[in-house]
């Protein structure tokens, strides 16, 4: 019976070696068709790739197991749903075209038996960050997305890779968790407390995975497939944040 929702995030998919990315593919392929017997709906929450950027006629070269796995997972009838990340935030139409797929700019909010979710990659999110705040406009606007797009691809995807050598899931401290009154996403998620009820919040983004309890709610933050291979699943009852070992799921 297909009644589970499972939530996962920063894949970061072409980040690092090219053999280990691969392995990761295939870590993740593996999880994708563990679940494809009792999955509903999957939500992709950002970042699921480290860089795309659709041209009009030309997508990235790669990752075609997981992409070949999403299409079979939506062909059987999984409602899928992905986010823009801040690595992956040029995705337009190719995914809604393919695999039906919708595609979220920012948040989404929905119920599901009783139960108020509240998602959202996480970029941007919360005090400070001002620099990034203000990329974040530069490279979503429609001027700046459309002078990448003339460029050719091979040039294009060279800068991005280049850019990719230096982001944070390439060269990653050991993430500290940094305390309830200063983790940016939960000071962010208890100032929306205070004007409207949430019974969960879903973020990627922050590469920690964490599960807390707030005021009434819970904040789960997905962590990132590089060292933790971590998702959330959703039963009908409860939320519950796993880690996904070579086909031996425990809870986190």
């Amino acid at each position: 019976m297909r009644d589970k929702i499972y939530f996962a995030s920063d894949f970061h998919l072409g980040v690092g070696q090219k053999s280990s990315s691969f392995e990761r593919e295939k870590r993740i392929v593996a999880w994708l068709d563990f679940i494809k017997d009792d999955a509903k709906e999957l939500y992709l929450i950002g970042d699921i790739f480290d860089f795309w950027f659709e041209y009009k006629t030309v997508v990235p070269k790669g990752f075609i197991r997981f992409l070949g796995k999403l299409a079979q997972l939506a062909d059987a009838g999984v409602a899928i749903t992905l986010f823009k990340g801040n690595h992956d935030m040029w995705i337009f139409s190719y995914f809604k075209e393919q695999l039906n797929a919708t595609i979220i700019d920012d948040e989404l909010i929905f119920e599901r038996n009783g139960k108020t979710f509240y998602l959202h990659h996480g970029d941007g999110l919360g005090p400070g960050d001002a620099k990034y705040k203000l990329l974040k406009k530069i490279f979503r606007s429609a001027v700046c997305q459309w002078l990448f797009s003339v460029l050719h691809p091979s040039i294009g995807m060279g800068i991005a890779q280049r850019w990719s050598k230096h982001s944070r899931a390439a060269n990653s401290d050991e993430e500290q968790f940094l305390g309830d009154d200063k983790e940016w996403l939960i000071l962010y998620a208890n100032k929306l407390l205070g004007k409207e009820r949430f019974d969960y919040f879903i973020f990627g983004h922050r590469h920690l995975p964490y599960d807390r309890a707030l005021d009434n709610s819970r904040i789960v933050n997905l962590g990132e497939w590089i060292n933790f291979q971590t998702y959330a699943i959703w039963d009908g009852q409860s939320l519950v944040l796993k880690n996904w070992n070579d086909g031996h799921p425990s809870n986190f």
